[in-house]
């Protein structure tokens, strides 16, 4: 029979996967934010910003657990034809291009139905101009058709100065304009928008009124938003009217260490150590060297961080939702003590580090929650100097650098080290730079693991469980390995 230590592990894991359905294929899958698939619909002329939207756009709902995929029309373009000539592509009366590109529009829009069926995908973004009524009504027709809700997002510019930055900055590395002349390049593209224009019909108010759709005018000076259906339509709606394209630098790092970081306990709320003290000094002669007159100072409420603070000698603002992950039972342990303590919490921790939730305590899922809205205030600000903790940072950089959910938990956030984030056209630079004051390590690798399959009742359990050399783990390997093999206990399988 499984031993009650065994019983235990299963007990948490069905609670776990009690959240999570099968898909047909047999995969695991989340629960969805959307009752049905979402297309996003990019609408706008040539060097509007509708990429810089549907990548940043993408980012932030993923980051959020909405599974979603940019799927652009001009790369199935570019992979359709050899090479580009000119705008002559682009001119309405050529017949042929034209049949070109509604042939790559409508592989776009196959492949979206692909990844909304076999990928379990949630929302899409349909990164295209998509200036014609007519393009617009395929689309809608082809929602309709599948069951699928559509959301427009129109970005209209007038201001010639944005229009000539967005050319500059991301146009003219464009694929299209490899080892081509930049004056040559610039005339070409804005013949191209030229194009564009004998054919563009904007989403009327009247005639579209029963669309759902927000139009975003000379990039967010003024919004209009139409019948917005759903949850995550109005999320997407306050999202896109929070980001802004300005300059600006974001500087994450962590506390300065504390006494516990010495002594390798996790949570609690201790002061500083000696070297953590000198870190506060440092970070303060980093940020003035900086010369930034306009930044803004963010702290979590814990001691630690207004510490670090404090040696900086500026205002600062405190954010409870950038405290520390709560450990629960779990708070103030050493690793070593949780594991002899609660070996089975430890192995399933090692599991699914992003999912797995403290008893009485938090997951790096809940803390995403919980640091939404730190984000888009961090979208509406400028310069920001967040000093937070280790697994909060780990969310914040998941989220400017588009990690995955396996990703966060892992990613290496040292203390003592201060990372300068740069916003560019589709990404984020980053510079790490270490204040040369020594300090503790308190990164984790990514544990080995081994995967035991068992059947029992005729229910199927998965269980993945760090080898440790501790006895009480090993011990309950081997007791469940040790059920599994006795006559009624069912097969079982490692690799």
């Amino acid at each position: 029979q499984i031993t009650s230590s065994s019983r235990s592990i299963v007990s948490r894991k069905y609670s776990f996967f009690s959240r999570v359905s099968l898909a047909e294929n047999g995969e695991k899958c989340f629960p969805k934010f959307t009752n049905s698939p979402t297309m996003i619909v990019m609408v706008g002329l040539p060097a509007r910003g509708k990429t810089y939207i549907s990548k940043k756009l993408t980012r932030y709902l993923n980051w959020i657990g909405v599974t979603t995929k940019v799927f652009n029309v001009g790369q199935y373009r570019r992979d359709a034809t050899r090479s580009y000539n000119s705008f002559e592509f682009f001119r309405p009366d050529n017949t042929e291009a034209m049949k070109i590109r509604k042939a790559c529009a409508v592989a776009a829009l196959k492949d979206v139905c692909d990844y909304f069926t076999r990928e379990l995908g949630q929302v899409v973004v349909f990164d295209a101009t998509n200036t014609t009524a007519e393009r617009r009504e395929v689309i809608l027709s082809f929602a309709k058709e599948n069951g699928y809700k559509v959301f427009f997002v129109e970005s209209i510019c007038d201001d010639p100065e944005i229009i000539a930055q967005n050319i500059k900055q991301v146009k003219l590395s464009s694929p299209d304009y490899v080892d081509c002349d930049k004056e040559e390049a610039v005339a070409d593209f804005l013949k191209r928008i030229e194009c564009y224009k004998l054919t563009y019909v904007p989403l009327d108010d009247n005639r579209d009124r029963n669309l759902s759709y927000i139009k975003i005018f000379n990039v967010g000076s003024r919004y209009l938003v139409n019948r917005v259906q759903d949850h995550i339509q109005s999320r997407i709606v306050y999202y896109l009217m929070n980001i802004h394209v300005t300059p600006r630098s974001i500087f994450l790092c962590r506390h300065g260490e504390s006494e516990l970081n010495l002594v390798g306990r996790i949570g609690g709320d201790s002061g500083l150590s000696p070297r953590g003290a000198k870190f506060g000094s440092s970070l303060g002669a980093y940020m003035r060297g900086q010369c930034i007159s306009d930044l803004k100072v963010w702290t979590s409420h814990m001691k630690r961080t207004i510490q670090t603070a404090e040696a900086l000698g500026v205002p600062y603002e405190q954010w409870k939702a950038l405290n520390e992950i709560d450990a629960g039972v779990c708070e103030d342990m050493t690793y070593e003590e949780i594991q002899k303590n609660y070996p089975e919490e430890f192995a399933l921790r090692d599991q699914d580090k992003y999912r797995y939730r403290y008893p009485k305590g938090e997951s790096y899922e809940d803390l995403v929650q919980r640091l939404e809205p730190v984000i888009m205030e961090l979208e509406r600000q400028e310069n920001v100097l967040v000093i937070c903790h280790q697994a909060v940072m780990r969310c914040l950089l998941a989220y400017f650098l588009d990690k995955t959910a396996h990703e966060l938990p892992y990613l290496k956030c040292p203390l003592h080290t201060v990372l300068k984030l740069t916003p560019v056209a589709y990404g984020c630079k980053v510079e790490s730079v270490f204040l040369n004051i020594e300090a503790v390590n308190t990164h984790r690798d990514k544990p080995v693991v081994i995967f035991i399959f068992f059947f029992h009742e005729h229910v199927e359990a998965e269980m993945r469980l760090k080898l440790h050399s501790d006895d009480s783990v090993s011990a309950c390997v081997r007791s469940v390995t040790r059920s599994l093999q006795s006559p009624g206990g069912g097969t079982s399988s490692a690799s």
